[in-house]
């Protein structure tokens, strides 16, 4: 176990000492209520700053990381972020900018911004996006609003959104949070909506059906069009959650397919870190009828200046303070304009093919529920080897010793033992091969001696742990 950095204190040691000040000391007392003042000694560690760049340096080696390891984490998109895009959301003008400060000094920036629009309404195919909400869930929160919102305003009282079985857990969450309640609607053998089921539950209480395409199997909804018929007829709308658009840039888009709201984690698809909890981004973008709902504000021009466009008729209002993430979305910025729409489009082709290479290579080995062309992932269950003594939980802790970040196991939860690997098209082919050598060397470990692969992993700084203890009974104590 790591050393906490209180072990490494010495008493008066520092990394940098202030010269004498000649004015006079005065007490926090006199400039802040007494109420907000620490009594006790804030007991912070005492390091040089040699021993301070040791002991974060060697902790940040501990980690598992993109930049690192590969990480084939399903439904993440946990693709590599270039250094460029570290260089521009650096730059002196975009980090020493205030969110306050007058527009007037500030066009490079609003002009970032309303350039990161253009280019996003191009790729989606939306017709107007807010780029404030701070991540994806949040983006979702958004666009369930403005559903709430769109329905209060043409006098309709619709109660219900339908989400497939399939669905991120945050699509569930954030529909019942608007007040809103969810039906399930079953995946068919293909691994798809079932339509037929679709025509049963949709009725004039149905505010909208919430998806993703292609969905968390990593398959293509192939009747699209008719859902989304389907769905306008019945007076709902159509909501993408877009964090599977890593597949389809370039090759269609979610208002070809019907979509009338979309989220999209910028985090993801356009290369920003990802991980650790942040920092993320989800602008919204929706057709024409209901651009007037966005979070306020987005970003206009008026042919001589940009600006922050307050005046929309019907927002839900703000749902982040000021105008979003900025540093994620110069990032994306970057990122966009640096592949270019080619570029874009070859992502998605390649993150296709990366995900059908391994798709076909681990089917000899694990069971695939779903054996069919796949988009940007794929999922396998760990079922055969479980049957050995083996569960996928127990694949996911090998795999940290090879080096390889585990895949995301357990979801999504129709397929039993599952493991979802997404490769992005970052990754080599040399790099797909060793995770396949990787997976089936597991696979025969398991074979000849299934209890040594369950004391893995062993070359972790931290070996076997109780995931669901820590969950629920989690000690957030760093010191004594």
């Amino acid at each position: 176990m790591a050393e906490t950095v209180y072990k490494k204190s010495n008493s008066g040691r520092r990394g940098i000492k202030f010269p004498s000040s000649q004015l006079k000391d005065k007490n926090l007392s006199e400039f802040l209520p007494k109420e907000i003042l620490r009594e006790n000694n804030i007991n912070l560690p005492e390091l040089t700053e040699l021993d301070a760049m040791r002991y974060f340096t060697n902790l940040s080696r501990k980690n598992f990381s993109v930049d690192t390891v590969f990480y084939p984490l399903g439904s993440c998109t946990m693709k590599y972020n270039p250094k460029i895009n570290e260089y521009t959301a650096g730059l002196d003008g975009f980090t020493n900018i205030h969110p306050e400060q007058n527009e007037d000094f500030a066009q490079g920036a609003l002009e970032l911004m309303f350039e990161l629009q253009q280019h996003l309404k191009a790729i989606t195919g939306m017709d107007a996006i807010s780029l404030q909400p701070a991540a994806g869930a949040h983006g979702e929160l958004a666009g369930m609003l403005i559903v709430k919102k769109y329905f209060e305003k043409i006098g309709e009282k619709r109660t219900k959104v339908i989400i497939p079985d399939s669905a991120h857990g945050t699509n569930p969450a954030t529909a019942k949070m608007c007040g809103f309640d969810t039906v399930e609607i079953k995946s068919d053998s293909n691994g798809i909506i079932d339509t037929e089921e679709l025509k049963k539950l949709l009725d004039n209480q149905t505010a909208a059906i919430m998806m993703t395409n292609p969905n968390t199997l990593g398959l293509f909804e192939e009747n699209i069009l008719e859902i989304s018929k389907l769905a306008h007829e019945a007076g709902a709308l159509l909501y993408y959650d877009g964090a599977n658009l890593n597949a389809i840039m370039g090759i269609t888009n979610p208002k070809l397919m019907g979509f009338d709201i979309v989220h999209l984690n910028l985090h993801k698809t356009f290369s920003t870190p990802h991980g650790g909890g942040g920092p993320g981004a989800g602008p919204i973008g929706v057709t024409e009828k209901l651009k007037d709902f966005l979070p306020v504000p987005v970003v206009n021009f008026n042919g001589k200046k940009y600006f922050f466009d307050y005046d929309l008729k019907d927002t839900i209002g703000k749902v982040k303070a000021y105008y979003g993430n900025f540093g994620v979305l110069v990032r994306a910025y970057t990122y966009i304009l640096m592949m270019g729409g080619r570029g874009l489009r070859q992502v998605s082709q390649d993150a296709v093919l990366s995900a059908n290479y391994l798709r076909e290579k681990l089917k000899k080995t694990y069971k695939l529920p779903y054996d069919r062309i796949c988009m940007h992932e794929f999922v396998l269950s760990g079922d055969i080897q479980k049957e050995l003594g083996v569960n996928t939980m127990g694949i996911a802790k090998r795999l940290m010793d090879a080096d390889i970040h585990p895949p995301t196991v357990y979801f999504p939860m129709i397929v039993h033992e599952a493991m979802m690997i997404e490769p992005t098209e970052t990754e080599s082919r040399e790099t797909l091969d060793n995770f396949v050598e990787v997976m089936e060397k597991i696979n025969e470990e398991i074979k000849e001696d299934f209890e040594l692969v369950l004391e893995r992993p062993v070359r972790t700084p931290v070996s076997r742990v109780d995931e669901t203890l820590a969950a629920r009974q989690p000690n957030l104590r760093f010191c004594e």
